[in-house]
């Protein structure tokens, strides 16, 4: 009897130490995340700045299609950035992105889904207001 009362509190112990392992993952891996969209929300603004320039150009004569074509990545880098935002918030609540609250098995594979999603979001708005900005330094 000692026996298996020594097994079932192993057990228990053994589970529950696993569980805050992988509630520890679920948070740093939203952490993560969380701090690429944080890196890059703050650049909505040069976004916005970068398209009202680059309108100007246009409206001047400056039709160029290279213009036209960095403003439209610029919007669509914007509007990554919005649908991004949108569908996560669908995904997660709030206790799961602020407070660390374990996810189902399912929320984990979304998170892994979000964490590359997030990535090439990054990419995209980078890319777009480094080809503005060059594109307007060298006209």
């Amino acid at each position: 009897m000692k026996m298996s009362r020594l097994i079932l509190v192993l057990a228990i112990i053994m589970s529950t130490a696993y569980s805050c392992k992988e509630s520890k993952q679920d948070s740093s891996q939203m952490k993560k995340v969380l701090a690429i969209h944080d890196e890059v929300m703050p650049k909505m603004g040069t976004i916005g700045s970068l398209i009202s320039t680059l309108d100007e150009k246009i409206s001047e004569g400056d039709t160029t299609e290279q213009y036209d074509t960095a403003r439209q990545d610029l919007k669509a880098a914007h509007k990554s950035m919005m649908d991004w935002m949108k569908n996560f918030g669908e995904r997660f609540d709030g206790d799961e992105i602020m407070k660390g609250k374990s996810l189902t098995e399912e929320k984990q594979q979304w998170l892994d889904e979000e964490e590359v999603k997030v990535k090439a979001l990054r990419d995209q708005i980078n890319s777009s207001i480094k080809n503005a900005e060059d594109l307007l330094a060298n006209p």
